[in-house]
């Protein structure tokens, strides 16, 4: 019988500490993206090298970015400096710069008070057509001898 008891009074406790661990997490700010990757596709050299990722504070507590960091010089985010009520939506917003040709692949890490992802990474892709040539011959075999 005393080991009946014990058993019993073993699982009640491990119980109300799952519990009280499941209650830690859901409480605090909670950072919840539409989308974690931007894939800009094929753009031309020197286009438009800026996205938004859009966000929302789906927690109870307000929640913080203290800091955005591209993964290059290349990659400049920019971020809301005031804290996001819970329930509000708010955006990052990244430059990319596309005078560099060829594949796109970088980063951008995000700390925040959130308490499901307080260092988030977010991706951006795609690919940079090379710089167009100027003052190229239009006729490469060169002038007629007619």
């Amino acid at each position: 019988m005393k080991k009946a008891l014990f058993s019993l009074l073993m699982i009640f406790v491990a119980a109300a500490g799952t519990t009280a661990i499941a209650q830690e997490v859901k409480n605090g700010a909670k950072l919840d993206f539409e989308k974690d990757v931007h894939d800009y596709g094929t753009v031309e050299n020197g286009g438009n090298g800026t996205c938004t990722f859009e966000f929302t504070n789906t927690g109870n507590a307000p929640l913080i970015i203290s800091n955005a960091k591209g993964s290059c010089g290349c990659t400049v985010p920019s971020w809301p400096k005031e804290p996001i009520a819970p329930g509000a939506m708010s955006k990052i917003t990244v430059k990319y710069d596309t005078k560099r040709p060829g594949a796109i692949n970088k980063s951008v890490t995000i700390t925040s008070n959130a308490v499901n992802e307080p260092t988030k990474v977010i991706r951006i892709k795609g690919n940079v057509k090379a710089k167009p040539v100027s003052g190229a011959p239009t006729n490469p075999a060169g002038p007629s001898n007619n």
